[in-house]
């Protein structure tokens, strides 16, 4: 089976930097024009690219819009580190919305993206129809933080592509303990890109770490209220079986406080769920079918 073809387009943050995103558009015959668009979202470290098995499974039926945050993939690096964060990062896409015209959609928010999401709908929750929250919620769990803040920003490079491969295999085992090579060589292709030397290099900004080392405030940000500004219309809140991030208790918190909230548990993987998951789509279709 072929990539599903999509365009890219580029959008400007307040502070002048040009970001990138890729649109699989819906086609005629198939999908609807009065469709709200997908808005994907990625993590932390990742890209665009992480959603190419949601553009498989439903690009064609549904318009797909999956952005390179700040830093990431084909978006230019900030010149000021302290930029990356979930404030700026709200706002940047706050601006896609504004610039593409991109009207309701339904927000598929992995990981940070998810709180991205929940921040832009704590300022506007009508921008959203349904929303995807991949394996984060309000209260993240500390040994998830700890484990991102150990790997994020180190500046690994590689030869070929086995070799990165093997790396993300040696560092995600046990997040994806039922993977052979040729997953860890998709993930790494997704995570990862040819850098000018030759070498093989994660496919973001080192410094996005650097945020990390700030102290931490001394009243912890209560996320609750955040979040639950999204109630009110389709959550659905997918966790991975293993997660270290998003516990099942903070999981069932959600379902509980957020009205329309339900939640799927993907089993055998941990943070984060990848959409090539049975489970992870056919839990996004029932949300998209509330939606059609």
């Amino acid at each position: 089976m072929g990539e599903p073809a999509f365009t890219t387009g580029t959008w400007q943050s307040d502070d002048g930097l040009t970001l990138h995103y890729r649109d699989y558009p819906a086609v005629a015959g198939e999908g609807r024009e009065d469709r709200p668009a997908l808005l994907c979202i990625p993590g932390l470290t990742r890209n665009a690219r992480d959603f190419e098995p949601l553009a498989h499974a439903f690009a064609g039926e549904w318009r797909l819009v999956c952005v390179d945050l700040r830093g990431r993939g084909e978006s230019e690096y900030a010149k000021d580190s302290a930029t990356y964060a979930p404030l700026q990062y709200a706002a940047d896409v706050a601006a896609l919305f504004d610039q593409a015209g991109l009207g309701r959609v339904v927000a598929v928010g992995t990981s940070l993206g998810g709180i991205v999401t929940a921040l832009l709908a704590a300022q506007d929750a009508s921008r959203f129809a349904a929303v995807v929250l991949n394996d984060i919620g309000p209260d993240i769990e500390a040994a998830g933080l700890e484990r991102i803040r150990d790997y994020v920003g180190q500046g690994r490079s590689f030869p070929t592509w086995v070799h990165a491969a093997r790396a993300m295999q040696e560092a995600n085992g046990d997040v994806y303990p039922d993977y052979v090579m040729a997953d860890w060589l998709r993930m790494a292709k997704r995570t990862m890109a040819l850098g000018g030397g030759g070498r093989i290099a994660f496919d973001y900004d080192m410094r996005i770490a650097e945020p990390f080392s700030a102290p931490p405030p001394a009243e912890p940000v209560d996320m609750w209220p955040v979040f639950g500004a999204l109630g009110g219309r389709p959550v659905l809140s997918l966790r991975g079986e293993r997660s270290d991030l998003l516990s099942a208790a903070t999981q069932a918190r959600m379902v509980a406080e957020i009205p329309g909230c339900t939640a799927v548990v993907v089993p055998g993987v941990g943070h984060v769920p990848t959409f090539e998951e049975p489970v992870a789509q056919a839990a996004v279709a029932n949300l998209l079918a509330q939606v059609a």
